[in-house]
């Protein structure tokens, strides 16, 4: 028979009887739709930690001061002289405090307050809305200007514009000087739901305390690794130990939630593919059924001239479209709640993988084959006048 002949009659027979045809591919239709959704929120996640990072900025490092006995700060003018090394491009030494108590007219909020240079916004590729930003006289001066982020300025002001209003901090007396673009979530504190202010002004006014955070921009991707080891050697000459502080960069730390990530949805769509391996015990199992339910009629079709091969091929076709439709439903449903996922968690990214959906559907095409065999196998073994004797 040919192969649209098999696959015609494997429909005509699987379609009889829908409702325990639907039952039997229940856990391949579980299985692939499980692989298709996994696949694409662990991608998706993944993306959006490469996005969070991209928003912090480009060939980034973050240094932090972890303190070693006595010493657990930085020197403003000691950091800053690492600009003169060809590896270092920017360097912003900062200082922060949250929830810390903001003021305007009567609207009243807790923020997160950041006291850093005008290097800052370069390093974390922060763009300005209006105004403008911190510069090197507000720093020398200690003067009471605030940037505010973007939900700030939206929360305090609503659509008025900030610039040049006066809000108060911990009691001070501050003047906006500059709004940022919206960044986006980032990793850690938001730029967006912060007020960034002169470092000496964070340190001397705010009581911010001491430099234990610095954002490094290295020249290149190339030299980070050298920037990385300059800094080190300065930090570990600086406190007489390796272990008081700990420096990042961009790439690794990038690297490191990807692993972890890719780690837990693997070890998740191994869990469902367990769901096609029991769908294919299901499919095995009906069609030992249905080669009882058929002994007769295999008993007829041999008497007739079909060969072995004949009815081994037809009831492993049969297998195979059972299998292949509830891939092809599990697929398409899959790929249906992947679209639909960030819709109902607006915090979730999905990014569907073709190729992994592909290969789900042929894993489930060939748990058909697998688990079909046997039952096949059962049926084409049949003697004529064995099976014409079954009622």
């Amino acid at each position: 028979m040919k192969a649209s002949e098999l696959i015609a009659m494997a429909l005509k027979t699987v379609t009889a009887s829908w409702m325990r045809t639907l039952l039997t591919m229940l856990g391949v239709i579980i299985g692939v739709a499980s692989v298709v959704t996994l696949v694409s929120l662990g991608r998706g996640t993944t993306a959006a930690i490469e996005k969070q990072y991209e928003n912090l900025g480009t060939n980034l490092i973050t240094v932090n001061i972890l303190g070693n006995g006595r010493a657990s700060s930085l020197d403003y003018n000691e950091v800053m002289q690492f600009e003169e090394f060809p590896e270092f491009n920017y360097l912003a030494p900062a200082v922060s405090g949250g929830n810390v108590n903001v003021k305007y007219d009567r609207t009243q909020d807790t923020y997160t307050i950041l006291g850093t240079n005008d290097r800052y916004f370069s390093i974390t590729k922060t763009d300005l809305a209006t105004g403008r930003l911190l510069s090197e006289s507000d720093l020398s001066f200690r003067t009471n200007v605030a940037v505010l982020g973007s939900t700030v300025a939206t929360e305090l002001f609503e659509s008025t514009n900030p610039v040049g209003k006066t809000i108060n901090i911990k009691g001070y007396e501050f003047t906006v000087i500059g709004v940022l673009k919206a960044k986006g979530a980032g990793i850690g504190v938001s730029v967006d739901e912060s007020i960034v202010v002169p470092l000496t002004t964070a340190q001397r006014q705010l009581a911010l305390g001491n430099i234990r955070t610095t954002y490094i921009e290295a020249k290149s991707k190339d030299q980070m690794t050298m920037a990385q080891t300059t800094f080190s050697n300065y930090l570990t000459s600086k406190y007489k130990s390796s272990n008081g502080f700990r420096i990042l960069n961009q790439d690794s730390l990038v690297e490191a939630r990807t692993a972890a990530t890719s780690s837990l949805t693997s070890q998740l769509v191994s869990v469902a593919c367990i769901s096609l391996l029991v769908g294919g015990i299901g499919i095995m199992n009906i069609m030992l059924v249905t080669v009882t339910e058929r002994t007769r009629e295999i008993g007829i079709r041999k008497s007739i001239g079909a060969k072995r091969s004949n009815i081994l091929m037809q009831f492993l076709v049969e297998a195979v479209v059972i299998s292949g439709l509830g891939g092809l439903i599990g697929l398409v449903l899959g790929v249906g709640i992947s679209l639909a996922w960030p819709y109902m968690n607006k915090n979730q990214l999905t990014v569907i993988s073709w190729d992994i959906s592909f290969y789900a559907f042929l894993f489930s095409v060939a748990v058909g084959i697998v688990f079909g065999l046997y039952p096949a196998n059962k049926a084409s073994k049949l003697r004529p006048i064995d099976a014409l004797r079954t009622d």
